[in-house]
């Protein structure tokens, strides 16, 4: 069946996906190997071709619009079914002298993994690592099948049949627009959030279940997405209320582009894990990978 001539090529989807996560057009360039103007020039084809304006551009840098996050999520996907379907086609012919297979629940994966593994390629060059994004109860259905190495999740208990060991910490942070009601008489009661439709991560991820043992009886979802980029762009198109991970509203309190609501007699710490089958062990690699994520890159 022919393709929509809506769709962009995969190389254009990468560098959309890379602008989106690092909210820069020159780091994208310079994960990518390309100079600023030519990330731009990308950008701005995929846009007319897509007939969709992905990013607002400001002195800060670009953000995706509330439609952007959205064909963000579906491209990301795209690109992770090519990642298998290149690995396996390697993986045929024979070409991974050494391979290491992690995977990581979503925060994880967006803020802390891309600098492990650079680390990681400094360290041992010729070893490839590959990087599974999923949400932390397919992280652990992953590594106690065997299909993952290692593994990276969130949440307030350690996934059964696993050995863990924490690596990072957060804390859950409740965000809603600039303006939104909840900023001028905050702290909210607990049972107010408890009440309020929010716009959550998927069933499964960290960020939820840590969510849900704390503050139980939780309503249904005004919203559900599968990153937090798009959960942070439908808070803003929505002026709903969210609650993300530190690490991944850090850059955007600290812009005023969200706010952090206190709840009162409430906070959300979180461990972040490491998580491997006893049975198999950890070596080689993946023991390197897991002393680099130690150590914090």
């Amino acid at each position: 069946m022919p393709l929509s001539n809506r769709v962009p090529e995969l190389a254009a989807l990468d560098v959309l996906v890379a602008v989106g996560r690092l909210g820069s057009m020159g780091a994208a360039g310079r994960e990518h190997g390309l100079s600023q103007q030519a990330v731009s020039a990308r950008v701005r084809s995929a846009e007319r071709q897509l007939g969709i304006r992905m990013f607002d551009r400001g002195a800060g840098g670009v953000q995706p619009t509330a439609e952007g996050a959205l064909v963000l999520e579906w491209a990301s996907a795209i690109l992770d079914s090519a990642e298998e379907l290149a690995s396996g086609v390697a993986a045929l012919r024979g070409e991974m002298d050494a391979n290491l297979t992690v995977a990581a629940s979503m925060t994880i994966a967006e803020y802390l993994v891309p600098g492990w593994t650079v680390a990681m390629r400094r360290k041992h060059p010729n070893v490839v690592t590959s990087v599974r994004l999923l949400n932390s109860t397919d992280v652990a259905a992953q590594v106690r099948a065997g299909e993952a190495d290692l593994g990276f999740v969130e949440g307030p208990v350690v996934p059964n049949g696993l050995r863990s060991v924490e690596v990072a910490r957060d804390e859950l942070v409740v965000i809603v627009p600039p303006g939104h009601e909840w900023t001028r008489r905050a702290p909210i009661a607990a049972a107010e959030l408890a009440t309020t439709p929010l716009i959550q991560r998927e069933p499964g991820s960290g960020t939820r279940t840590t969510l849900e043992h704390a503050v139980p009886g939780c309503v249904e979802p005004l919203l559900e997405l599968t990153s937090c980029t798009a959960v942070k762009a439908a808070v803003v198109a929505g002026n709903a209320p969210a609650v993300l991970s530190s690490l991944a509203v850090e850059a955007d309190l600290h812009d005023g582009r969200l706010a952090a609501v206190e709840v009162a007699g409430l906070r959300l710490p979180r461990r972040l894990l490491a998580v491997w089958d006893e049975s198999r062990g950890l070596r080689g690699a993946a023991r390197d990978f897991l002393e680099i994520a130690r150590a914090g890159g």
